[in-house]
């Protein structure tokens, strides 16, 4: 079984890296939006943070249902770290510098709000830390100036 899991802020390069990872590894990449929204996981609608709510626990028992269904697979979410280790083989945990992250938020047309919020996640490595201590074995991949392909390539 392989499952790989990347996390990190909105905007840090989450998804690029885990397609380029099951690219290179042939492991099935899957978006945990789709399976929040297949499992009817979104909460009520958070008009000020512009986002639904999605519980944690709920969310990490879906993945464990699909890991153990889907063996082989790579896992974007900002919130796959909730996953419990023991159905983890590694944590790939997307780093960008504050300016260019607010140059991609802001692309994507965030609220500032969004953006605030995002930027003081970033800053105090929120996704990290969390991943840290629910016990990950950690790979911490800065993607600033970087292209995803470039980075798995040298990588793996």
């Amino acid at each position: 079984m392989a499952c790989i899991i990347v996390t990190g802020t909105p905007g840090t390069g989450k998804t690029d890296i885990a397609k380029e990872v099951a690219k290179k590894l042939k492991l099935k990449y899957i978006d945990a939006n789709d399976v929040i929204k297949k499992e009817e996981l979104r909460g009520k609608y958070d008009e000020k943070r512009d986002t639904y709510e999605v519980d944690e626990n709920k969310l990490a028992k879906a993945m464990v249902k699909l890991i153990k269904k889907e063996k082989n697979i790579v896992i974007d979410s900002h919130m796959s770290h909730f996953i419990p280790k023991k159905y983890v083989d590694l944590c790939i945990v997307t780093k960008c510098k504050i300016p260019e992250l607010r140059k991609r938020m802001g692309k994507r047309g965030y609220t500032p709000l969004k953006i605030k919020e995002n930027i003081d996640a970033e800053l105090f490595d929120v996704c990290f830390n969390e991943a840290y201590e629910f016990g990950h074995d950690l790979l911490v991949i800065d993607t600033t100036n970087k292209k995803a392909k470039d980075i798995v390539k040298k990588l793996f």
